[in-house]
């Protein structure tokens, strides 16, 4: 068969199948050849594909991954700075002149509150230590402040107590409110300061080692008397950082006070502050001079003063009672959350006056703390020791007594009974301005108003660091 085929006419006749053959096989060679190229090439680009889904950075286009990737743009699709920055890019925005804007973030809001030196963020509790002087020896004074941030923004109460060193009902008070209060339920802040007087807490007395009423010194002044200063420095500190302040007392000098808020209702904030009390009975309180709750109000912080209880020692029933009227402000004021509680209506007294005895001897009292009265109610009696005699103590007016002298010997003269002239809530501040200041003269002698008319009420200076204060007014929280 080969010499058949390969003999000189047969080579001849098959030359062009030859050909053909040979073309054929070449073309489907090429084909093959391509159509691997074009397989290996698909795969290449579902890697490339696979891989930008997988990549967290945004969306990639196809056709934008075919080059082969530079080193930096690989940095880009793996790194996390590169996400970030792919983030960024993604964020702008053509404007109207074909140039890219970035969006604008916004800065948080500023919940740092910066006190004492130290920074505090909401949901925060911390006790920190005001620096109030230095003692005769050269140590420093040092009072705890206790300051819960809530967790929630809200206005900032700041309660003070101790102004005067020997009221302590207003120590327990704050202390135990302090315990109670939780910052995950709390929207706002609340500053307790304690004890404020700390010299005078430490001695057990009123007064600055010096005599002088601190609370008769502010808003202070750095290069005054030693009252001065601390009031400057407690006032900078401390005050200026609330929106709402509560200065807690007790009766002074052996007298002891109904729960009461005092204020000036002649400043609305002041007013509105007041009726967050529940039923606490409200009296007003003129401007005085010196006074925290005044320099506060003139700074412009609502600020009101809870009396309750009497010196020197503490009495648990007004001090739950504290408690609880701290605890309706808040709810009052919304940084806690109410809950159902019924309560009186809130009596308001424009105006007090001092019943002063006209004998000396023993007082005998008839009357409770906080009892309604009408005019020539039998208040009490002075029974002098010595002859037996007995003389009787007779309201002149119709009210309620707001404050007492406990039962002890005293002199003629001395303020045994404090009343209130009562008035609606609406009027209050109307007659409070009428009745701002009024000496008045009675037959028997015995009455006088809590507030008498003094030399600064004609514009008179006085300079206090230059005089002795001497004793207090009674009934004079400030």
């Amino acid at each position: 068969m080969y010499r058949y085929l390969l003999s000189d006419n047969r080579i001849f006749t098959l030359s062009p199948l030859i050909c053909v053959c040979v073309c054929v096989c070449f073309s489907m060679s090429s084909a093959l050849a391509q159509a691997d190229e074009a397989q290996v090439g698909e795969v290449r680009v579902d890697e490339i594909q696979i891989d930008k889904m997988q990549t967290p950075a945004g969306e990639i286009i196809v056709e934008q991954a075919l080059p082969a990737p530079t080193p930096e743009a690989q940095t880009t699709l793996t790194a996390v700075e590169g996400i970030a920055t792919e983030t960024t890019i993604a964020n702008k925005e053509p404007d109207a002149t074909g140039e890219e804007r970035v969006e604008s973030i916004p800065e948080p809001p500023n919940d740092i509150l910066n006190i004492l030196g130290a920074t505090m963020a909401l949901g925060e509790t911390r006790r920190l230590v005001w620096v109030a002087g230095e003692t005769s020896y050269g140590s420093k004074l040092e009072a705890p402040v206790n300051i819960i941030r809530g967790k929630y923004p809200g206005p900032t109460l700041c309660l003070t107590a101790a102004i005067h060193g020997d009221e302590l009902n207003g120590v327990e008070i704050v202390r135990r409110l302090i315990s109670k209060l939780s910052a995950k339920k709390l929207h706002g802040t609340v500053i307790g300061v304690p004890i404020v007087n700390l010299l005078g807490f430490t001695n057990g007395t009123r007064y600055l080692p010096d005599r002088r009423d601190l609370n008769r010194h502010f808003p202070g002044n750095p290069k005054g008397s030693s009252a001065s200063r601390i009031a400057y420095s407690f006032f900078q500190d401390i005050v200026r950082h609330c929106d709402l302040l509560i200065d807690l007392h007790t009766g002074s000098l052996a007298r002891t006070n109904i729960a009461q808020v005092r204020a000036n209702l002649q400043v609305p904030e002041v007013l509105e502050f007041t009726t967050k009390f529940g039923s606490t009975a409200v009296l007003h309180s003129r401007k005085l001079r010196g006074n925290l709750r005044s320099a506060a109000v003139n700074y412009g912080i609502p600020a009101v003063a809870l009396e309750l209880g009497e010196p020197g020692s503490l009495q648990e029933q007004h001090i739950k009672e504290g408690v609880k009227i701290i605890q309706a402000v808040l709810r009052g004021v919304n940084m806690t959350r109410p809950f159902w509680a019924t309560s009186g209506s809130q009596a308001v007294f424009y105006s007090s006056r001092w019943v002063r005895v006209n004998y000396g001897g023993l007082l005998i009292s008839n009357v409770d703390i906080g009892e309604p009265i009408w005019e020539g109610t039998v208040l009490g009696s002075i029974v002098n020791p010595i002859t037996d005699e007995t003389f009787e103590i007779l309201s002149p007016y119709s009210g309620r007594v707001l404050g007492m002298a406990l039962n002890q010997f005293m002199l003629p003269g001395y303020a045994a009974f404090n009343i209130g002239i009562a008035a609606d809530r609406d009027s209050a501040a109307v007659e409070a301005q009428i009745f701002e200041c009024v000496d008045t003269d009675s037959e028997s002698g015995q009455i006088e108003d809590e507030f008498s008319c003094s030399l600064e009420e004609e514009g008179e200076e006085i300079e206090r660091d230059d005089i002795d204060l001497g004793e207090p007014e009674e009934g004079d929280e400030s």
